[in-house]
């Protein structure tokens, strides 16, 4: 989640850490900040904004959301200020202008530390690991995955999952899901060369064996 006020500077950086292959939300107002960061795993915050500051907004975020990471990233270096970012929640405090490969290092790191879910997310049709692996999923295999993602540790039934898809139980061809679900591993497979918590109950359905969170 990025929070800056101003634009060209917030596209640039967007820009950039997308293809690094980092999900980015971006935001120009504490507003819209405090909308969109209970989303976010780690936030990049500027200082002044036109209503409030990000002092204020990275305290709040942290008191909502302790796991998250928070990166202030202000034209303003003044010692007070720095202690005041770093004191007030924030993990690290960088003064613009900054090196954007550095500011990506720094991400980097804070990935390490916080806690992160699987998650779907379903603007962009893609299925992202904690890790920050991704894959983009067709809308059959997204349908079944929120469907998994509603049912958490319990496995959904292949007659659930039929009529999710819109098809008669009796009508169904069952080999059509299994055959998504090994395409589904395979790809997640070659893509990040882990295994697909995308688990067979059997003789009843599927379950994703992790907690899988809905964007």
């Amino acid at each position: 989640m990025l929070l800056d006020d101003e634009v060209e500077l917030r596209e640039e950086i967007a820009a950039f850490l997308e293809r690094r292959g980092w999900l980015v939300s971006h935001a120009g107002t504490v507003a819209e900040f405090r909308a969109l960061a209970m989303h976010a795993d780690i936030a990049v915050v500027d200082v002044m904004l036109p209503d409030g500051n990000g002092f204020e907004a990275a305290s709040w975020l942290r008191e909502k959301r302790d796991s998250c990471g928070i990166v202030m990233l202000t034209a303003r270096g003044e010692t007070h200020d720095k202690v005041s970012g770093l004191t007030g929640g924030a993990d690290h405090y960088l003064v613009k202008p900054i090196k954007l490969l550095e500011l990506e290092a720094i991400l980097r790191a804070l990935t390490r530390r916080v806690v992160s879910n699987w998650r779907l997310d379903r603007q962009a049709g893609a299925l992202v690991a904690p890790q920050g692996n991704r894959l983009e999923v067709s809308a059959g295999e997204s349908a079944l995955l929120e469907l998994l993602a509603s049912h958490p540790s319990q496995p959904v039934s292949r007659r659930q999952i039929a009529e999710c898809f819109g098809y008669k139980w009796l009508d169904y061809d069952e080999r059509r899901l299994e055959a998504m679900v090994s395409r589904l591993r395979q790809r997640w497979r070659s893509e990040a060369g882990t295994e697909l918590p995308l688990k067979t109950a059997h003789r009843i359905g599927y379950t994703f064996a992790e907690p899988l969170a809905l964007t």
